[in-house]
């Protein structure tokens, strides 16, 4: 006996180019590339240094070549465009009440940037001290 599968469209692979909306998403889902390159740097950072000062002499001589600095710049520029997107979505997902009372989207967005800020000079005062 056949068994009726029914209609399936055909996907081609650039489905995604046709929608301004798609791209942006798929722009979004792409940054997790050089991300997980900064956190492969990472840990492997973390392994040569438990290894020894020669092991970790490497490591730094491997983060300081200009191919590396470029990968961890995007890196870093990635986040801060996955952060900007999420922070767009965050109001329209979760909105935000206090007092019976909606908080404006453009608010909740400043005060998420205003955490991002804080964390950064939190960091640059901890490991700003040493040096």
């Amino acid at each position: 006996m056949t068994k009726h599968v029914g209609y399936v469209p055909e996907m081609k692979r650039n489905w995604w180019l046709k929608n301004r909306y798609f791209m942006a998403y798929m722009a979004r889902e792409a940054t997790v590339l050089p991300l997980v390159f900064f956190i492969g740097c990472l840990l492997a950072g973390l392994y040569c240094l438990l290894q020894g000062q020669e092991s970790w002499l490497t490591w730094l001589e491997f983060m300081q070549n200009p191919l590396t600095i470029a990968v961890n710049l995007l890196a870093f520029v990635a986040s801060l465009f996955h952060a900007w997107t999420f922070f767009q979505l965050f109001p329209r997902v979760m909105p935000l009440r206090v007092g019976g009372r909606a908080i404006p989207a453009k608010w909740i967005i400043l005060g998420q940037w205003c955490g991002v800020l804080l964390v950064m000079v939190l960091f640059a005062w901890i490991f700003g001290r040493g040096v």
